[in-house]
């Protein structure tokens, strides 16, 4: 015999009953998926998440929006490039000042990031006459204004940092939130996961590594430690180097930790000799009066963005650089955390 399963709908003008927040068990959740609420969209967790200073696990906010326009100055027709779409944030902001009229072209080498991106600005109604979407490292931007057949660029921006969706998904292997694979690549479909790569590092190449892309003072200590172990996961690599300075509190621990994870993270993904093949070609990929605006976050970076525009003014391609880097504001590092190392630096291309 069928059963027969009852619904009893509300009456008409009566109000539906409230739908619960989805409840964990335990005070100290283990799964990713547990702890951080707000992956789950709920909007009263997002809020209160925000109103925190942390981002909501999954999403982005983008970093210096205002002083990023400032510089770049996007107008009506003009073409912008996003040579790091990420989740889209600045780009979504400078299409509204480049339309009706203008291009922005997005490029991104995360294959699992840049799908979702791009679908996300198409709902918010940017069709392909005004977004085209590359999967391409920023190194690749003169190939990818050929084969758009755009001679130059009025508007480009860099943000060289980390998406908070890759920090957050413990599959990506970038931070020690949660337990996952040592992987750290940005498109995980090629090169070597962090893991193998720091099986095959000499004690030497690491220590000179930590203290050029991260600044690590504890760099003697830890080359010779960890390069050439195999370490499956990120805990174990945390645990590894929190081994070898047991004498550190809580605190100059995690902050050794992340500085360590940085250092492979832009090792594993050769960041700085894309950034060095980006600023060499940059010249070249901006129309006359074009701007562009880096977005930096850590000491490397910054020296080479910086050499890079100073050479350029010396030798007149640039009419105008930043003197100063811009440093987000008390209020915007109050309400983000992760906008504190980012230093902005900006340069116009001579008439």
């Amino acid at each position: 015999m069928q059963s027969c399963h009852i619904v009893n709908e509300p009456s008409p003008g009566t109000t539906p009953p409230h739908k619960r927040r989805k409840r964990y068990s335990g005070r100290h959740p283990r799964r990713f998926e547990d702890k951080y609420k707000e992956h789950g969209g709920d909007p009263e967790t997002i809020a209160k998440v925000m109103d925190s200073g942390k981002t909501p696990s999954g999403t982005h906010r983008p970093i210096m929006v205002a002083e990023v326009l400032q510089a770049l100055a996007p107008k009506p027709g003009e073409t912008a490039v996003d040579c790091t779409l990420g989740h889209g944030g600045h780009a979504e902001k400078i299409l509204a000042q480049i339309l009706p009229g203008g291009k922005l072209i997005g490029l991104d080498v995360d294959p699992v990031e840049l799908p979702k991106t791009e679908a996300r600005l198409r709902g918010l109604g940017f069709q392909q006459d005004a977004l085209s979407v590359h999967r391409s490292n920023f190194a690749g931007l003169p190939q990818i204004l050929a084969a758009e057949n755009v001679p130059g660029a009025d508007v480009i921006l860099a943000d060289l940092g980390v998406s908070s969706m890759q920090i957050d998904n413990p599959a990506r292997g970038f931070s020690v939130k949660f337990e996952g694979p040592l992987d750290m690549r940005m498109n995980p479909q090629r090169g070597q996961p962090a893991s193998a790569w720091l099986e095959k590092i000499t004690p030497d190449a690491l220590t000179e590594m930590l203290v050029s892309f991260s600044d690590e003072p504890r760099a003697a200590q830890l080359g010779p430690a960890l390069a050439g172990n195999k370490f499956a996961s990120t805990r174990e690599l945390a645990d590894a180097i929190g081994a070898v300075l047991p004498q550190l509190d809580d605190e100059e621990l995690s902050l050794t930790i992340r500085r360590v994870f940085q250092a492979v993270r832009i090792a594993v993904n050769d960041e700085l000799a894309a950034l060095d093949a980006f600023l060499r070609n940059l010249p070249l990929c901006l129309n006359a009066g074009g701007r562009v605006a880096v977005l930096t976050f850590h000491s490397g970076e910054d020296r080479r963005v910086k050499k890079s525009f100073e050479a350029n003014f010396s030798n007149g391609i640039y009419a105008d650089i930043a003197r100063e880097v811009t440093r987000p504001t008390p209020e915007e590092q109050r309400a983000n955390r992760r906008s504190a190392p980012a230093k902005l630096r900006w340069a116009v291309k001579a008439a």
